[in-house]
């Protein structure tokens, strides 16, 4: 029933998030993926929509609307929000040793993760939508990439960690 479902309502979902992507600045998948997870979360919960292509042209204007109002409220912050100020030389030594094992890591890191994690920790603050452009891959692939390129850090820097 479920593959069925989506089987049906794919190239209707396709052509209603390519409509109104441009009006939210994002595109056109990230909205696609939004609404397929209303959906398994509408089914995981409760039966099926009686009008399956009417509740899915709402959840995408819906999630369109989601995405505008979201858009609108994210603002990059004005300085580093943990920046405790001064710091004695010694502190500022530490922080730029660990700074370079940390970059040297993020180089070692398999496939797309080096460049992925070197716009997250660019100093200009990057926004998803910026990073997305840059890589060029969907903004909402970026949050479950960036876990699978953290995980592979965390597995590299482990025995590193444990050795000091």
């Amino acid at each position: 029933m479920t593959h069925d479902m989506v089987t049906a309502l794919s190239p209707l979902l396709t052509a209603e998030a390519s409509a109104e992507a441009y009006s939210t600045g994002t595109e056109p998948g990230d909205l696609e993926q939004a609404v397929w997870l209303r959906l398994l979360e509408r089914l995981d919960a409760e039966d099926p929509p009686a009008d399956p292509q009417q509740w899915l042209r709402r959840a995408v204007r819906s999630e369109a609307r989601r995405t505008r109002r979201t858009s609108r409220l994210e603002r990059p912050y004005a300085a580093e929000p943990v920046d405790d100020g001064e710091r004695d030389p010694e502190q500022l030594a530490l922080a730029a040793a660990r700074g370079r094992a940390l970059r040297a890591a993020v180089r070692r890191l398999p496939g797309r993760c080096p460049r992925l994690m070197e716009a997250l920790l660019s100093p200009k603050d990057p926004t998803y939508r910026e990073i997305a452009g840059e890589l060029g891959i969907s903004q909402g692939s970026l949050g479950p990439e960036r876990s699978r390129c953290l995980g592979c850090l965390r597995r590299l820097l482990s025995p590193e960690v444990a050795a000091r």
